[in-house]
């Protein structure tokens, strides 16, 4: 088994943690914001709320298909001009759209391409980071603290296009200020040579600058498109109960619109616990175990809450599933991270992500419609189950990849 160059990771520090998560955030914005920006839309063009909300897909979806497309370059030296071009595009088309209702309609595709860039970037950078797991904590935390306060303060101030709009340009310009400090695809300096070369077989170029990418083995290639697929399967079967959550909780249990509220601000704050939980443990229990657990666990709480008909019984299992949704989303990202310190694979899987989330209202709704709202947790259990066998063994891979390389890097490294 072929190992991995661990020497290129940096420690997590304030200055590369901004701009990582910040970036990260500007190009995640508009998936948590679109309730919103359909709003927007409708006010902003007069639209009816299915052309609004085919609008906000088109722009998630181009965001998705952006960062898949350039998610390549974002493991090599274009990392930082992917970064900074996608978020003036974002800037430029968001605030467009939020000045001008004419440009509302460009500005938002644009600002989706634009946003492709952002989210490729700042995934591949997470790659840069040592201990990959509890980085993953940490962007979960800023991720989930910073759109918490978003969301709450957003219909405070309005729902206009130079609100909701103008709010993921000023991310956008956030992430462009900062982006200075993006890590940059690992390189070592040329005194780190004879180091690196006693430890691990890397190709000295002539110049004397180590490349830190080592030859990449089959089976690592294979296991990053496995868990791409494997991600992509999860999430949408995820993100498909949350959206139908509302109108199954109505139907179903009884569920208001305040219980509703209760929910959604429950998970959000279930998924911040789990972030710091993640933060703390690291990865001491490795990341198999917990990842195929976590599965298996999300596989149950989905089951049950087609059959739960109380509300209050509806919104605790709703948030139990949530938090564990959560924490493995972060294992998810920590397990392609840690396949390649340049960010071959964690770089594409938060673009595989919007794809799924892009569609899964259509999927929801269609699964409902064939089978009930029992058969359609059913069926998302199940595709949980049948998923925890390859998200463990590609977990346990990396684990053994990252444990293998730090038993070839001599100490003074």
């Amino acid at each position: 088994m072929s190992t991995i160059d661990l020497t290129s990771r940096v420690p997590l520090r304030l200055p590369t943690a901004t701009a990582t998560f910040a970036i990260g955030i500007a190009g995640y914005l508009g998936v948590n914001l679109s309730p919103y920006m359909i709003t927007a839309a409708q006010s902003g063009l007069g639209m009816d709320v299915l052309a609004a909300s085919w609008l906000v897909t088109a722009t998630l979806l181009l965001t998705a298909v952006t960062g898949l497309a350039i998610a390549p370059l974002c493991a090599g030296a274009h990392r930082r001009t992917v970064a900074r071009g996608g978020l003036a595009l974002g800037l430029l088309g968001f605030g467009a759209a939020a000045v001008a209702p004419a440009l509302i309609l460009p500005g938002l595709l644009a600002g989706g391409v634009g946003a492709g860039g952002a989210v490729a970037a700042s995934g591949a950078a997470l790659a840069a980071f040592r201990n990959p797991d509890r980085v993953a904590g940490f962007n979960g935390l800023a991720n989930r603290a910073v759109i918490t306060v978003v969301l709450a303060v957003l219909p405070l101030i309005g729902l206009a296009p130079i609100d909701v709009f103008g709010a993921l340009a000023l991310f956008c310009l956030i992430g462009l200020a900062v982006s200075l400090w993006l890590p940059a695809a690992p390189v070592l300096e040329p005194h780190a040579g004879a180091a690196v070369a006693e430890a691990m077989p890397i190709e000295i170029p002539p110049t004397g600058m180590v490349r830190t990418s080592v030859p990449r083995s089959r089976t690592v290639t294979i296991a990053g498109f496995a868990l791409l697929v494997t991600f992509a399967l999860w999430a949408a079967s995820e993100d498909s109960l949350w959206a139908m959550a509302g109108v199954m909780g109505a139907e179903q249990a009884g569920l208001t619109p305040e219980g509703l509220g209760i929910a959604l601000s429950g998970a959000t704050a279930g998924g911040l616990l789990g972030s710091i939980l993640l933060m703390i443990v690291g990865d001491r229990l490795g990341r198999a175990v917990p990842l195929a657990t976590l599965l298996l666990a999300g596989a149950a709480l989905k089951f049950a809450e087609g059959f739960m008909a109380d509300q209050t019984a509806f919104i605790v299992v709703f948030i139990a599933w949530n938090t564990i949704y959560a924490i493995a989303f972060m294992y998810f990202v920590s397990t392609s991270a840690a396949l390649d310190a340049d960010g071959r694979w964690s770089g594409p899987l938060l673009a595989v992500y919007l794809v799924g989330s892009a569609l899964t209202p259509v999927i929801g709704a269609a699964l409902v419609g064939a089978l009930g709202y029992q058969g359609f947790t059913t069926a998302l259990s199940i595709a949980s189950v049948v998923l925890a066998v390859p998200a463990g063994a590609i977990a346990l891979l990396s684990t053994r990849l990252e444990r293998a390389a730090r038993t070839a890097i001599p100490e003074d490294a």
